[in-house]
């Protein structure tokens, strides 16, 4: 099993990128379109990788980050979603924002995502709404945490910490100042 693949990027095409490694070995990845934009041509990057073992195809999709990773990963245990509409999620939305939709049940972010209609959406948040957010970003659940024990709702929360990265400290300080009196 491959964890993870470094090298320099050789060549990018159509949502696959081509990593030649130190060895000389050039492997064919799969990645989300926003990660597409980000690379360049020369630049030599990490690849977390899960790899998708058929019969008669052997695929890699690698991400920048554990979190991508993880989302993508989950995504695949739900019947109906394979890797083009995981990859699909990931390229339409940060795992935090697929967190957020999961937990408000909106359908409408989530059938933005090509290929993911009604039905799917609605499965997609009926499956994953066990999954805790901590799996994705440890520092955003103990601050979710931390504010509903000062008597805030679920939901002012994220939607005020939509999209925020940091420390568990400064998390609580931007929502603090951003939730003001509302409790």
């Amino acid at each position: 099993m491959i964890y993870a693949i470094e090298g320099e990027i050789f060549d990018k095409d159509n949502g696959k990128i081509y990593l030649k490694t130190n060895s000389g070995i050039i492997y064919e990845i799969n990645i989300s379109l926003m990660n597409f934009s980000k690379l360049e041509k020369g630049k030599n990057a990490l690849f977390l990788i899960t790899e998708i073992i058929k019969e008669n195809e052997y695929t890699l999709y690698g991400f920048l980050n554990k979190n991508e990773k993880k989302l993508f990963d989950c995504l695949l245990k739900i019947n109906g979603v394979g890797p083009k509409a995981a990859l699909g999620i990931i390229s339409t939305m940060t795992p935090e924002e697929f967190i957020n939709a999961v937990q408000n049940g909106d359908i409408n972010a989530l059938k933005k995502v090509p290929g993911i209609g009604p039905k799917s959406a609605k499965r997609i948040i009926v499956e994953m709404g066990e999954f805790e957010t901590e799996n994705l970003n440890n520092e955003l659940t103990q601050a979710i945490i931390a504010l509903e024990n000062l008597g805030f709702k679920r939901n002012d929360i994220l939607k005020v910490l939509q999209g925020e990265k940091g420390s568990v400290e400064e998390l609580i300080k931007t929502a603090l100042k951003r939730l003001g009196g509302r409790k």
